[in-house]
């Protein structure tokens, strides 16, 4: 991700610590959109941004926990920095239940706050490649015929062909056949590469995979 796309969302109703957080973040090439007031914020705020939210605690009409409550109840997973000069302990407790991933106090010191908004992009950036990872493995699993998502599961289970043909009453030529498939159609090189998109997946618990077939079908 280069610099012009790690945006930091800055919710302060100070309109002069609005300024100068926003001017800081700026100054080391980072995209910052300031509003002051959370109903504003929430307006604006997209879950497919690649961001962190600097917010306040204590803000008139709609307070920093309330608007972490309302990010929560829109699915807008951006990790949340919260900034105060009223850092008592409740709130801080509260905040960090909540998800928060850091709380700062005001006055803060400008290199922790940017050392701060660089872990929490970093941490953005994980979240968000990790849930494209698992968006591609279900598409992929959605594609499989109804014999392919037969094989697959006791594949990655660890069973051989000569087990899986056993269990499905077909031949391990046909087995064979189908484990092919599987393989081209979910983009996996090796075996152990098709069991790490299942156990993403669910599909699967790591460490107990020949135990019973609990497991959900592939695509449910």
């Amino acid at each position: 991700m280069s610099a012009a796309e790690q945006l930091v969302y800055v919710v302060d109703d100070d309109a002069g610590m609005l300024e100068s957080t926003v001017w800081l973040l700026e100054s080391v090439g980072l995209t910052a959109r300031p509003f002051t007031n959370g109903a504003d914020f929430l307006a604006a705020c997209a879950p497919e941004d690649h961001a962190c939210v600097l917010l306040d605690v204590r803000m008139p009409t709609m307070g920093g926990l309330q608007v972490q409550q309302a990010m929560k109840e829109r699915g807008l997973e951006h990790p949340i920095i919260f900034v105060s000069g009223h850092a008592d302990v409740p709130i801080v407790v509260r905040a960090f239940k909540a998800g928060a991933v850091d709380f700062i106090e005001k006055p803060y010191n400008e290199q922790l706050l940017l050392d701060s908004v660089q872990q929490a992009l970093d941490r953005e950036r994980r979240a968000q490649g990790h849930g494209a990872d698992r968006r591609a493995v279900d598409e992929r699993l959605a594609r499989l015929t109804p014999r392919e998502r037969d094989v697959l599961l006791p594949l990655v289970k660890g069973y051989t062909n000569r087990e899986i043909a056993a269990q499905l009453n077909v031949s391990v030529k046909t087995v064979d056949l189908y484990r092919s498939r599987v393989m081209k159609r979910m983009g996996a090189g090796r075996l152990p590469d098709l069991v790490g998109m299942a156990i993403a997946a669910g599909l699967v618990r790591p460490l107990r995979l020949r135990e019973g077939d609990q497991a959900p079908e592939a695509g449910a």
